[in-house]
């Protein structure tokens, strides 16, 4: 699985089969992987800027942690892909 690093915005592959532990590292910049800010449940639009509502609160979202719900994120979603395709619709139309 190919995952965007919060940090450095650069990818990096990790075998998706086993769990991600609390000292996992991007190899890049040696940001933690098992944080708030790469789990796919962060959200900073949100209450405790988690949409896991079962989940124990973390203060500092960068960190590494022992959350229970964590599930690492690609750090693409598909709202960027819903954006990107309203952009391209609208350059299209206004384009000479």
């Amino acid at each position: 699985m190919e995952i965007l690093c919060y940090n450095c915005k650069k990818n990096f592959e990790r075998d998706e089969s086993r769990a991600v532990a609390r000292s996992e590292e991007c190899p890049h910049c040696r940001s933690a992987v098992r944080c708030c800010k790469m789990c796919d449940f962060y959200d900073p639009n949100t209450y405790n800027e988690c949409r896991e509502i079962m989940a124990e609160r973390v203060i500092e979202k960068e960190n590494a942690n022992f959350c229970n719900s964590f599930r690492v994120t690609t750090g693409r979603s598909d709202k960027d892909e819903d954006k990107n395709a309203i952009y391209n619709a609208a350059d299209s139309i206004f384009k000479k």
